[in-house]
């Protein structure tokens, strides 16, 4: 499965909402997202993606979108 598709299962999982039409709706300002959706955000993606996210160093700024948050997804790979 491609990285698009994995955040986007994993937010629909987690909101609720199916985002595929929203690729740049701000998660945090719409309350799709909270600050505990995020740490379990950051835990999914870590298994599904097996990538190493620093919730130390999670900035919410670079993670409020679908379109942002594979982008990162893509660079930790």
């Amino acid at each position: 499965m491609n990285n698009t598709q994995t955040v986007l299962d994993i937010l629909k999982g987690l909101t609720g909402t199916d985002v595929a039409d929203q690729m740049d709706v701000n998660l945090f300002d719409t309350g799709l997202m909270d600050s505990m959706a995020s740490v379990q955000l950051v835990m999914e993606l870590d298994e599904a993606c097996n990538i190493d996210i620093p919730i130390s160093e999670f900035n919410r700024n670079e993670w409020d979108t679908p379109n942002k948050i594979i982008t990162k997804v893509g660079e930790l790979q």
